[in-house]
C-alpha cells in the first residue's frame, strides 16, 4: 500500500510517496513538474549498483535525456570538491532551467546533490530518492541542504526544497544492519520530540526493528514525515520551533566531527546525543530520570550505542560543539525535554553542568 505525505508550503509544497516500488513513480513524477527535459542522477558506489539502473530506466520512459555522476560514499562527499565536480558535470551534459537533479542515495547524497540544485544556475529543481531509514523519515524531507567544512558538519548550506521525495520500501532490505540501526535513532527521535506512542511501540518491540520488509514500516515512516512535515510547514528556516529535530544534535555532530566522520555513523552519533539531552534536560527541565532510562533501553535494544566509544577530553568536546551552527557566539544551544513526547528548543547550560553531564556518560 502506497501511502503520501503532503508537505504544505504555498508554493512549495510537495508530496513524500512511501511504499514498496514507489521508484516506478519517478518518471511519472519527473513529467509531471511540466517543462522538464533531462535529469541528472547522483549517486554513490554502493547504492549505483542496486538502483541506478532501476532510476535510468524510469526517467528514460518519461521521455527526459538521463545522465549520472557516482561519487563516493560517506560524508566525505559532502564538501567543496565534490559540490564542484557535480557542478562541472551538470555543464559537461548541458544540463539547464529546464533540468532536474534527482539524489538517489542517503542523506550525503541527498544534502549533496540538494546544494548543487540550490546553487547551480542559481536553482534548479530536485527531487530526492532516499534509499535508508534515516534518509527517508529525516534528511530527505524539509529541505535541508548542504556541505561539511573541515570546521564542523553543515556550515555551508542552503534551504531549498524538493520538488517530490520518493522513499520505495523495498531499497531498505538492501541496508546493512549498522546502516538500519543509524535510521533507527532518527525515527526513535521523533518519539521523543512529538510522539510518546510512537516511542511506546518501538520500546515494547511492537516493530520489527530487524526486518524492515514489514509492511507495518509504512506507517512508521509516514508518521515521520509526517511529523516533520508538520514542523517545516510552521517553521520552515528554523527560526523556532523547527530546531526541535535537532533533539541530540548538538553533541552527535560534536562526535562526528571529532571522529573525523568516520568509524561513527550519524545516527550513532544522536544516539549518544540524545541520551546527553536527556540527562541535561534532568537538571533543567525536570525531566524524568525513568525516561532517560527507557530511552537508554530502547536505543541499546535498536542496536544504538548509549555512551561515547572514545573518552574525549571535554575541552575538545566543547570545542567542537562551538562551531555547531546552532551556537551562537560560541555558546551551544540544546534541545532538551520535559518527557518523552514533548521536546523545547534553545536551552543554554552553565559550563559546569555541560561537563559533568559529558563525564558521567556511560556510568
Amino acid at each position: 500500500m502506497e501511502r503520501t505525505v503532503h508537505v504544505a508550503l504555498g508554493p512549495r509544497s510537495y508530496d513524500i510517496h512511501i511504499g514498496a516500488g514507489a521508484l516506478r513513480r519517478l518518471g511519472p513524477v519527473c513529467a509531471g513538474l511540466g517543462d522538464v527535459a533531462a535529469a541528472l542522477v547522483v549517486t554513490d558506489a554502493n547504492v549505483a549498483p542496486v538502483a541506478l539502473d532501476v532510476c535510468r530506466a524510469e526517467l528514460s520512459a518519461a521521455g527526459l535525456r538521463v545522465d549520472a555522476e557516482v561519487v563516493p560514499p560517506g560524508e566525505g562527499a559532502k564538501s567543496e570538491a565534490f559540490l564542484f565536480r557535480l557542478y562541472r558535470r551538470a555543464l559537461e551534459v548541458r544540463l539547464d532551467r529546464r533540468g532536474v537533479f534527482v539524489a538517489l542515495g542517503g542523506g550525503v547524497t541527498g544534502d549533496l546533490a540538494g546544494f548543487a540544485a540550490a546553487t547551480y544556475l542559481r536553482g534548479v529543481r530536485f527531487i530526492q530518492v532516499p534509499t535508508t531509514l534515516l534518509a527517508m523519515v529525516d534528511s530527505s524531507v524539509g529541505g535541508k541542504t548542504g556541505i561539511d567544512l573541515p570546521e564542523g558538519k553543515n556550515l555551508v548550506g542552503a534551504f531549498h526544497q524538493p520538488s517530490a521525495v520518493i522513499a520505495d520500501l523495498a531499497l531498505l532490505r538492501t541496508l546493512p544492519p549498522r546502516e538500519r540501526a543509524s535510521g533507527m535513532a532518527e525515527v526513535i527521535k521523533y518519539g521523543v520530540i512529538r510522539d510518546a506512542a510512537l516511542f511506546e511501540s518501538i520500546e515494547n518491540g511492537d516493530l520489527p526493528c530487524a526486518d524492515l520488509s514489514d509492511e507495518r514500516w509504512g506507517d512508521v515512516v509516514a508518521r515521520c514525515c509526517e511529523i516533520k512535515a508538520e514542523v517545516v510547514r510552521r517553521d520552515e528556516r528554523e527560526s523556532g520551533v523547527r530546531a526541535i529535530l535537532n533533539f541530540g544534535h548538538t553533541l552527535g555532530h560534536a562526535l562526528e566531527r571529532l571522529a573525523g566522520y568516520d568509524g561513527l555513523r550519524h545516527g550513532e552519533a544522536i544516539a549518544i546525543g540524545m541520551v546527553f539531552a536527556a540527562r541535561l534536560s534532568e537538571r533543567l527541565r525536570g525531566w524524568p530520570p525513568a525516561d532517560t532510562a527507557r530511552l537508554i533501553r530502547t536505543l541499546q535494544r535498536a542496536g544504538l550505542p548509549t555512551a561515547p566509544p572514545v573518552r574525549w577530553p571535554w575541552a575538545e568536546v566543547r570545542g567542537a560543539m562551538a562551531s555547531d551552527k546552532k551556537a551562537q557566539a560560541g555558546v551551544p544551544r540544546f534541545v532538551l525535554g520535559d518527557r518523552i513526547g514533548r521536546a523545547v528548543p534553545g536551552a543554554v547550560a552553565a559550563e559546569s553542568a555541560l561537563e559533568e553531564v559529558w563525564n558521567g556518560l556511560g556510568q
